[in-house]
């Protein structure tokens, strides 16, 4: 599934830049973003075996985890335990696997609402 394999690289690229993380960080922000990182990719990799209509809690939930772990990931930036060059690489991997999931998610709003009769308005 590519929306997991674009998450998994951007969590080994996020694992190399935990283990350089001031010690000030790497075990409450670094750890919260870690735990969130593996949260959404069980998430994720939950919803990719289940029947359509049980998908949709599922890339809500792993929307909702990739957002918070982008501001975490801000707040790293900004208190310049994260330099521009790591924010921005991992940035990119995140924007994109949230590009990912918000179509999924669009997709199975789609699928799963109610048809409309002809008709209809």
């Amino acid at each position: 599934m590519p929306v997991l394999q674009k998450l998994k690289s951007a969590y080994k690229l996020w694992f190399n830049y935990y283990t350089t993380l001031p010690k000030t960080h790497r075990y409450t922000l670094g750890g919260r973003i870690d735990y969130l990182f593996i949260e959404t990719i069980e998430a994720t990799s939950t919803a990719s075996f289940l029947k359509p209509h049980e998908k949709l809690p599922y890339v809500r939930i792993a929307i909702r985890k990739l957002d918070t772990i982008k501001i975490l990931l801000l707040i790293l930036w900004e208190t310049k335990s994260l330099d521009n060059k790591k924010y921005i690489a991992l940035s990119e991997k995140i924007s994109e696997v949230g590009r990912m999931l918000g179509g999924w998610h669009g997709q199975l709003v789609k699928q799963n609402s109610p048809k409309k009769y002809m008709g209809e308005k």
